[in-house]
């Protein structure tokens, strides 16, 4: 049930944020510059008016999510640090200092999929308002990166390992007899199957994954045959057990994780990380460095995501970008809706000087969207991703683009504010020489190092 929005403008007696708090402090600037009603406005119908337990102000879990992906914090470690942080109260709304926790580190997972993708939407398009005229910049520059998934590294070992250990969770569950439990066995087989690179090993090793393999594919058969009636509740799971154990090596479309079926293997290319395993992601920036696009694909061609990459930028700036600049990764597309795509390529003779010189400009600039890709993983955590599902790949890849946002904005009051502060100490500084001076002048004459004639 959604609760009454608290009256805020009643400050306490004794103790009142807004009166204790530096006003120049870039939290306590963007807490006023964000619009909170229209949050209240769009969440509220999301909540049940008149049944169930009381709500948490919507105020207060948006600011909770915007403080995670700005300050690189997990749910429970923002739950813990609002409880400590006089800053982050007041950005979330109180206004008298709260020691306690404002919920538990579950809530926000329940919120967020509460407001679903449209909701971290809105929240995305609010952090392109507050940057102002810099996200309105007719050139975008567009660029694609891997977001990994939080799963272990997998290997076909791994899984049938993990099949094998659910196949017994679910023997417990039901209260079936297995005829084996084979614990000793895949003991004996683990030692078989470590140094598989040494030469003497290679066979040694391969027999024992064939037969720790064979194993997982007997208890799978095994728990689906006594399972009997109930084996309908276990269908999809048991369905997707014996598809792990079925794909082979080159195969397409397979499964890297159990919990996560839909995780992509991607090759990068890179010396240092051939593959990453997780999905696809489009960012846009314009050259003033506001992120206005984010999108989540699964492992498209760069050309592909193009069309969405541009409708969303149309979407959360109400503009058509003029130009959009893309690595070669993106060759085969050269206008996209309104929007004109520039990639490298050699330039022809027809060309003008001053066209050419313009491209090599754009290009050069372009190179910008690569540090704000390592800021999105390292600072506002699109390095991995901890959310489940496709919906939370297209939910984290939006706030760590609505963080990135917010940050940029908080540093450029935080540079003004020490730039103010700096031209007051220069200005004091002219204003006290001539004092100084004569300070200095008049204690050297009363100490006798200067002769009064």
């Amino acid at each position: 049930m959604m609760a009454k929005q608290q009256d805020r403008s009643q400050h306490s007696l004794f103790f009142s944020l807004e009166s204790t708090l530096n006003h120049k402090h870039p939290l306590f600037i963007l807490a006023n510059k964000i619009d909170w009603e229209m949050f209240e406005r769009e969440f509220s119908p999301l909540y049940c008016p008149d049944n169930g337990r009381l709500a948490k102000p919507v105020r207060l879990m948006v600011g909770l999510l915007i403080l995670k992906h700005v300050r690189n914090l997990s749910d429970e470690s923002v739950v813990e640090q609002w409880s400590e942080n006089n800053y982050y109260q007041y950005f979330c709304g109180e206004q008298e200092f709260q020691p306690r926790v404002p919920c538990e580190a579950s809530e926000l997972v329940h919120f967020r999929h509460r407001i679903g993708k449209e909701g971290v939407e809105l929240i995305f398009r609010e952090s392109i308002r507050i940057n102002g005229k810099d996200s309105n910049d007719k050139d975008v520059y567009i660029d694609t990166t891997v977001q990994e998934k939080n799963i272990t590294f997998p290997t076909d070992d791994k899984l049938t390992k993990k099949i094998i250990k659910r196949c017994r969770k679910i023997a417990d569950r039901n209260d079936l007899e297995l005829r084996r439990s084979y614990r000793r066995i895949l003991k004996k087989l683990s030692y078989d199957q470590r140094f598989r690179n040494h030469p003497r090993n290679k066979g040694k090793a391969r027999r024992a994954d064939k037969k720790v393999r064979t194993i997982a594919g007997r208890l799978v058969r095994e728990v689906e045959r006594k399972l009997g009636s109930r084996v309908d509740d276990y269908r999809d799971e048991l369905d997707l057990y014996k598809r792990v154990l079925a794909q082979k090596k080159k195969d397409k479309n397979k499964i890297y994780s159990l919990h996560e079926v839909d995780v992509q293997c991607i090759s990068k290319g890179k010396e240092h990380k051939l593959y990453e395993f997780g999905n696809k992601v489009s960012i846009t920036r314009t050259g003033s460095g506001v992120i206005v696009g984010a999108l989540s694909f699964r492992n498209e061609f760069d050309g592909h995501t193009l069309d969405k990459a541009i409708e969303q930028v149309e979407k959360m700036t109400d503009r058509k970008p003029r130009n959009g600049i893309c690595d070669r990764g993106y060759r085969g597309r050269s206008k996209v809706r309104d929007t004109l795509i520039h990639i490298p390529k050699s330039f022809t003779k027809a060309l003008s000087t001053y066209r050419k010189n313009k491209e090599r400009k754009y290009f050069r600039k372009r190179a910008g969207i690569e540090p704000v890709i390592g800021h999105l993983k390292e600072d506002h955590r699109l390095s991995r991703n901890y959310y489940k599902g496709i919906t939370g790949d297209e939910i984290n890849v939006m706030l760590a683009a609505a963080g990135f946002n917010f940050k940029r904005m908080m540093n450029k009051w935080k540079s003004s504010f020490w730039l103010f502060l700096e031209k007051i100490f220069l200005f004091l500084n002219r204003q006290l020489y001539p004092i100084r001076d004569s300070i200095i002048l008049q204690t050297r004459k009363k100490m006798g190092f200067l002769r009064l004639d």
